[in-house]
């Protein structure tokens, strides 16, 4: 989505934020050479992607206030693997690091706003 300047917009329901971004690194994972180091860092990462979705729609439907706080707590640690996966796949993949910046900045954004309500919810 773009506002009338043309900036992107971010969805503002996190939990279709993570939907995309585990949909994007799957979409990145498609496009890129059949190498072994690529298949096995793509596996590793479409996993990481889609628990960062999967554990913060489970924080939303928690079972009480710890168990929310435990599911953001695994949603930003699988972003943050997420994002060493992304690195590596940027390091072996020179001609797609323009897409693979994009999902890393993603991936930091994402990381700080979890870590936000990790603080509020602490």
């Amino acid at each position: 989505m773009f506002d009338k300047m043309g900036k992107e917009q971010k969805p503002y329901s996190l939990e279709e934020r993570t939907y995309q971004f585990a949909k994007n690194c799957r979409t990145l994972n498609s496009e890129l050479p059949s190498l072994v180091c690529n298949i096995e860092d793509g596996k590793q990462l479409i996993r990481s992607s889609g628990s960062v979705a999967a554990n913060y729609i489970e924080a939303n439907d928690s079972l009480g206030a710890r168990d929310k706080l435990f599911r953001m707590k695994i949603s930003r640690k699988e972003v943050k693997e997420s994002e060493l996966w992304l690195k590596l796949l940027s390091d072996t993949n020179p001609s797609h690091r323009d897409n693979i910046f994009l999902l890393l900045k993603e991936a930091r954004e994402l990381r700080r706003i979890l870590s936000r309500i990790i603080i509020k919810l602490s």
